[in-house]
């Protein structure tokens, strides 16, 4: 349907997390893609990127950072500070920086690669957890807020999506991960590029009417 074709894309952290199904599934799509894998706890590598990106029709927040799975009691301020670093105020300056030619055009979409972590409580991951669930907090009021200048802003609510920085073959094949699968209700991983694909729906537009959603996207792990 060639739904991004000619759109400018950007995409972040491209050898992370989604980055590979992402960069395919868009490429096909006919996106005039800018694919970048800089350091964004850089405080201004977010602006530099976006400057460098020229007029952004689409904006995919893809970002991510190894688990510490520590107690809550064992999370000290640098763990602590360093989720949010990686993966909050990352998205907060690229939004930053991009909404200003967005809103003067009067278009615009920006996709955020969450986390379902963010949605449901699990013990050792206050850290990460917490750092999600912002990255959701954030989408629903910035989605709100920029509705009316006609600039959608949504997330992808993710888990067991397979992906190298989380369910890497190596971790599937572990004891933990086979008793990990069993809390899921289809009991198997979603491709990649699933996730990518309901990204790029995000991305056209069809998804118009869709403002500061949080779409979960984890096999029925979470259903809000």
């Amino acid at each position: 349907m060639n739904r991004v074709n000619g759109r400018r894309v950007v995409i972040t952290q491209t050898s992370a997390f989604m980055g590979k199904d992402l960069i395919e599934l868009f490429a096909a799509e006919g996106a005039d893609l800018l694919a970048d894998d800089r350091d964004l706890t850089v405080p201004s590598a977010a602006e530099a990127l976006i400057t460098e990106a020229g007029e952004v029709d689409v904006l995919v927040v893809n970002l991510a950072a190894e688990q510490p799975r520590t107690s809550v009691l064992d999370t000290d301020d640098a763990i602590f500070r360093a989720m949010y670093e990686a993966m909050v105020y990352p998205l907060h300056r690229l939004v930053r920086a991009v909404l200003p030619q967005m809103i003067a055009r009067r278009r615009g979409k920006i996709v955020v690669m969450g986390s379902a972590s963010g949605l449901k409580g699990m013990p050792n991951y206050s850290a990460y957890g917490s750092a999600r669930g912002a990255q959701l907090a954030y989408v629903q009021d910035v989605g709100t807020e920029v509705a009316p200048h006609n600039v959608q802003v949504n997330a992808i609510a993710q888990t067991f999506v397979e992906n190298p920085t989380y369910f890497p073959p190596s971790y599937q094949a572990t004891a933990e991960f086979k008793e990990r699968i069993k809390g899921a209700p289809l009991g198997r991983l979603a491709h990649g590029w699933e996730s990518a694909a309901l990204a790029l729906f995000l991305a056209g537009d069809e998804s118009d009417f869709f403002v500061g959603q949080v779409f979960p996207f984890s096999g029925g792990w979470v259903t809000r």
